[in-house]
């Protein structure tokens, strides 16, 4: 199911949000997304993986609840305790961002939109469902749509985009999550649960950056087959 009309525009809601962003040495970028994020939401809490720089510090000066892995653990094991500091402060919704600056806070608000309104009770961001989105890179292109044919195979999950950060969570839907898979391959094993789960999900257009500092950051195309691997493994012999 995807769902396209896009603000929900309702400041009450905006203040049941909580966004989490894991970060793991984004000193560069944390502390401008948290700003952008701060603009509008209220609760931010950066989770710093375990970085070597002045990731916590950006972050913190920023506005952000700052919570610390002593040593990198993986972005897996990051949304996982942003998702249980944000189910304790309370959150009605909440949000995953990732910290590099690829997201748009614009998207957040299409996003929550499907989830206020009741039609489903997770919302995840999809690149491939905007027209405009035409700077992805052919290979990093390449290696998604295999992730995607992996993921139908492996889940059952119907979805167009595997290896997005930017999603949305009813309380419901969160407390209902669990990641036990510590880096990359976390994304597919939320799709296990949410579809072994019964819970409704809906894909919403979202528009990724593709800037030089973002590529030169991001995942390696080379690393899908680890992740891949990593998931192989946690389902046989997890």
């Amino acid at each position: 199911m995807v769902a396209t009309d896009c603000d929900h525009t309702n400041p009450r809601v905006d203040s049941q949000v909580w966004i989490v962003v894991p970060a793991f040495n984004e000193a560069g970028s944390v502390g401008v997304v948290v700003s952008a994020l701060r603009a509008r939401y209220a609760h931010v809490a950066v989770v710093d993986d375990g970085s070597d720089d002045r990731t916590g510090q950006e972050a913190m000066h920023a506005g952000a609840v700052v919570l610390r892995h002593i040593v990198n653990r993986g972005q897996g094991a990051a949304l996982q305790t942003g998702l249980e500091y944000a189910l304790g402060a309370g959150a009605q919704f909440v949000v995953t961002f990732d910290s590099d600056g690829q997201h748009a806070v614009e998207d957040i608000s299409a996003l929550l939109a499907p989830l206020v309104r009741g039609e489903a009770e997770i919302a995840l961001g999809s690149r491939f469902l905007d027209s405009t989105q035409t700077s992805i890179p052919f290979v990093r292109r390449a290696v998604l749509r295999a992730g995607i044919v992996f993921t139908r195979v492996t889940s059952g999950a119907r979805v167009t985009d595997t290896h997005n950060g930017i999603r949305a969570f009813s309380r419901e839907a969160a407390t209902r999550l669990r990641i036990s898979m510590d880096r990359m391959a976390h994304a597919s094993e939320l799709l296990d649960q949410v579809v072994a789960g019964g819970l409704r999900y809906v894909e919403v257009p979202v528009r990724i950056r593709y800037t030089a500092y973002s590529r030169q950051k991001g995942q390696r195309s080379s690393a899908a087959f680890r992740i891949a691997l990593d998931y192989i493994i946690a389902r046989v012999f997890g």
